[in-house]
């Protein structure tokens, strides 16, 4: 039996593992309903802000709008007062002109037809500006007062304006007549005509214009529509801040807005404007009512709507929990089903996707930890034979020598001739091997030479093009004045060889390669094309072949050592990184385009160098060796190889003096420097390397030559202070080449030959 809960979940038969789900299932649509409640809600608040801003910004606009058109308005009706005041002020100058100024001009004014509610004070004043007569209606205007406003109006030549005093408040107009021509000579008087503006007249501005009315004259109030209260609050806040707009009176909110009544005269009369917003805020509150209901109504039908669709949605979800769970348990096999198209079946069809590359990820994890422990073994086992290959070139030396001492002191015809020449074919052949391990190992030392890559590329087209198979048509393009390139002829040929073997892989059912060479000047839009290209002068080497080509994930490792993109035994992933590492020693950049199915180039740059072509000053045909008196110390770790070196320098005449280590070389030079001319040190030696020993002897005696030898550059010797040009003997060596090395030092032209630049591959 199966009893349903309200949440829609199976509560009979069911299995201890299902419930977990069913519980996440639950929080699932929990989440979904709390989410879009509170999405709701928030939309409902964000939509409650903005339309309330918007209204506030509506209803201020509309209250500023009024109270400028309350002030248009008060404006109009001035000039319209002031326009009917003028036309009476006209006629009551005419009368007093033609009465010469006489006062009962005043009083027969102030009577019907002149007298009406729109004129309701007279005035007459002598030429001097002093009032003669002055009739006006409740409120009564002082003559003193009227004098002196007349005097600032006059003085100002204001011909209009407002005459105050206490709580009289008149509009007037004044008005000049002359006894002729206006002239200041013919003036006979001024005539003033004003009306009256009291409360019962701002009241019914204030009812017009749907505002309250505040008058006032300087620091007091002439006229409002306020309460006492109200009235002494508004001035306490105007006078705190004149520019102020909003005024705040007894809990309700007003909008100010002024007009000057005397501009320019001191005290100042302004008449303010006040814009209740009552109403508006009454309108925001009913418009906040009416959204916050629909906004909770929107929530209601929403939060349903949800839960009948999150209950539809959650159902094919703990299908795919389930199968999530079972992955966590390492079970890469439960049945996980999608139906139909939409986006959760996507996201099913997804997990069952990214289920099977986690499989493939974990075999493929598997197979790149064995890579890394083969590449790590390889790694110690390069280090290994380096240091086997030191230890080996020193007793291949010892074996050699005294093997080519004893072919001396034999003749053909004795029994062990024939062993004693295959000694030292074998020692040849083991030599042969310690410079792979070294190879192997990128300890092999590199000799740079100035030379012409033209010269280069054509001496190994003959053995190229034996590499190259039949179906595959090979082709050279040398170009013109290339210059010169510093670098080992030999690690080039290797690039080149490495290149075309790699190439021709490429093109297994033939094809077409190509091999060519330019000089280039590389600017800076080129060298940002092919990073880490620099801009400057160039001999472009170019290997181009029409084979299966490479895709950018391939073309991205290509140069890694041990990548292969080869079968299993046809191929050890060293080719490519040994291009890149030569080239890269030799001072110049390689750059690869490829994509699949066109084919792959390979662009190597080398800088251009400015030094003349070197030629081998110092080679000298088989057999022929010097034989000197000079004396040479020879400074060797190894006791058997340096008595050998002895030996044969003893040979060919040389005094020898000999050394174990650089400490004891130091002592010999103290008591013997001066008459030792040559120094033969090894590199890698205990105490102090020979480099270092070299550059303190020449310090002490400027004209000592050097010669180093050595079976292997270590990393540490070639940052070391390896310098730019010095003679160098390989480990393992023969009489013939030690003495020849000896002579080649003593015929230099220059002493101060310092140490080659050597690098590492």
């Amino acid at each position: 039996m199966k009893f349903v809960s309200p949440w829609g979940l199976a509560l009979g038969n069911f299995s201890p593992q299902a419930l977990p789900v069913r519980i996440a299932n639950l929080r699932l649509r929990t989440k979904l309903l709390l989410s879009f409640v509170l999405l709701s809600a928030g939309l409902t608040c964000a939509t409650l802000v903005v339309v309330r801003q918007s209204a506030q910004a509506q209803v201020q606009h509309q209250i500023e709008q009024d109270a400028r058109n309350a002030i248009l308005m008060f404006q109009v009706m001035e000039h319209e007062q002031q326009m009917a005041l003028s036309h009476k002020a006209d006629l009551l100058a005419s009368l007093a002109y033609m009465r010469n100024g006489d006062p009962t001009a005043i009083e027969d004014a102030s009577e019907d037809p002149w007298r009406s509610d729109d004129c309701n004070m007279f005035a007459l004043a002598d030429k001097k500006g002093k009032i003669v007569s002055l009739h006006s209606t409740n409120p009564v205007f002082p003559i003193p007062v009227a004098e002196e406003m007349l005097h600032r109006s006059l003085s100002s030549g204001n011909m209009s304006g407002w005459w105050i005093n206490d709580k009289n408040v008149y509009q007037v107009v004044l008005q000049r007549f002359y006894d002729g021509p206006p002239a200041k000579g013919n003036l006979l008087g001024t005539v003033v005509v004003g009306r009256s503006m009291d409360a019962r007249g701002a009241s019914g501005f204030a009812r017009i214009s749907s505002s309250q009315i505040l008058l006032r004259y300087g620091n007091n109030v002439v006229i409002s529509t306020l309460s006492p209260i109200q009235e002494q609050e508004s001035l306490r806040q105007l006078q705190e801040e004149p520019a102020r707009q909003q005024v705040y009176l007894e809990n309700e909110r007003f909008y100010a807005s002024s007009v000057d009544l005397t501009a320019g005269a001191h005290p100042t009369a302004n008449l303010v404007i006040l814009k209740s917003y009552k109403d508006a805020a009454a309108y925001l509150v009913r418009l906040n009512h009416l959204l916050l209901g629909l906004g909770l109504l929107a929530v209601l039908a929403g939060g349903t709507l949800v839960y009948l669709i999150s209950h539809t949605f959650t159902r094919p979800l703990a299908a795919l929990l389930e199968g999530v769970h079972a992955l966590k348990e390492g079970d890469f096999t439960y049945p996980v089903e999608a139906r139909g198209g939409d986006e959760l079946a996507e996201v099913t069809h997804a997990f069952d996707g990214m289920r099977d590359t986690l499989q493939r990820n974990e075999v493929q994890r598997e197979q790149l930890e064995e890579q890394l422990r083969q590449a790590q073994k390889m790694e110690a086992l390069g280090r290994l034979a380096g240091g086997v290959a030191h230890d080996f070139n020193n007793l291949l030396t010892v074996i050699k020598g005294h093997s080519e001492l004893l072919i001396d002191r034999m003749k053909p015809a004795d029994s062990f001739y024939g062993s004693t020449q295959q000694i030292v074919k074998t020692a040849d052949r083991a030599a042969s091997l310690t410079r792979q391990l070294l190879a192997f190992s990128r300890m092999q030392v590199l000799e740079p030479k100035v030379l012409d890559l033209n010269a280069l590329v054509a001496d190994m087209s003959k053995l190229l093009r034996r590499l190259v198979r039949e179906d595959i048509e090979f082709g050279f393009r040398l170009g013109d004045s290339l210059g010169r390139v510093k670098a080992d002829p030999g690690q080039l040929e290797q690039v080149l060889l490495n290149l075309t073997v790699n190439a021709s892989d490429a093109m297994p059912q033939g094809g077409k390669l190509t091999i060519e060479t330019q000089k280039l000047k590389v600017n800076a839009a080129y060298a940002h094309e092919r990073p880490p290209l620099k801009p400057g002068q160039y001999v472009q080497l170019v290997v181009t072949d029409t084979g299966h080509g490479m895709d950018a994930a391939t073309k991205s490792r290509i140069f890694e050592p041990f990548f292969t993109t080869k079968e299993s035994g046809k191929g050890t992933g060293l080719g490519l990184a040994t291009v890149y590492g030569v080239v890269r020693q030799s001072g110049g950049f390689i750059w690869v385009e490829s994509s699949p199915g066109n084919g792959a180039r390979f662009e190597i740059y080398l800088p251009r160098a400015v030094e003349k072509e070197e030629s081998d000053s110092y080679e000298r045909t088989p057999g022929r060796t010097r034989r000197g008196s000079e004396t040479i110390l020879v400074v060797e770790d190894e006791d058997e190889v340096r008595s050998l070196a002895s030996e044969f320098l003893g040979s060919a005449g040389y005094n020898v003096l000999t050394a174990k280590d650089g400490v004891e070389a130091l002592e010999v030079s103290e008591r013997l420097g001066s008459s030792i001319q040559l120094l033969l040190t090894d590199i890698v030696m205990p105490k102090m390397r020979g480099t270092e020993l070299a550059q303190r002897l020449k310090v002490a005696f400027p004209r000592l030559r050097v010669v180093y030898m050595s079976g292997y550059l270590d990393q540490e010797t070639c940052s070391g202070g390896m310098i730019e040009k010095a003679i160098f003997l390989q480990k393992p060596f023969s009489r013939d080449s030690l003495v020849r090395r000896i002579g080649e030092a003593f015929e230099a032209k220059t002493c101060a030959q310092p140490m080659p630049e050597k690098t590492l591959r």
